[in-house]
């Protein structure tokens, strides 16, 4: 078995990710310190055969990815809070299928969201997430690249490669 995960990331901007990481790092500095906010495009689970995934990722016709979130939820039992995406997300998941091509016939449809507070190493209160409720968060947010992105188990996530979506 491995020591490293890889997945496939949508990086939040800096300029969108402002209040995000704010709450990030005042409720959850593990997860902050480890990753910085994000969408989950691909599961490690997915990325099997990355020659293949690297020639999708190379021929992906560009564009932008625009996601719309909806109010913040609590999740794992209470103990994480997220920012679900809403509407069909049909842009997200047939970027998905054009990446998995030829590795997965039929990719799982996968919710994209914003964890905020990751119930492995941070724990939400009822006082937290009314706390977290007034924040202004933003209710749309662009992607502009794909990030290829490794752990060392435990360790800080670092970028390998990157492709440009404008």
């Amino acid at each position: 078995m491995s020591n490293k995960r890889l997945q496939l990331t949508l990086f939040v901007a800096p300029t969108d990710a402002v209040l995000i990481e704010q709450i990030r790092r005042e409720f959850n500095p593990l997860q902050y310190q480890l990753i910085s906010s994000h969408v989950t495009l691909c599961r490690e689970d997915e990325l099997t055969h990355l020659p293949i995934l690297k020639q999708n990722l190379a021929q992906l016709k560009s564009r932008e990815i625009t996601i719309d979130f909806g109010e913040v939820i609590r999740f794992s039992e209470g103990k994480g809070v997220l920012i679900p995406a809403i509407s069909s997300n049909e842009s997200f998941q047939q970027l998905r299928v054009e990446i998995l091509k030829g590795v997965i016939a039929c990719p799982r449809l996968q919710e994209p969201h914003i964890t905020l507070i990751h119930p492995r190493n941070a724990t939400c209160t009822d006082a937290v997430f009314e706390e977290i409720k007034k924040y202004p968060l933003p209710h749309q947010i662009t992607f502009q690249k794909i990030s290829l992105i490794e752990q060392e188990m435990g360790a800080q996530w670092h970028i390998l490669e990157e492709w440009s979506l404008i």
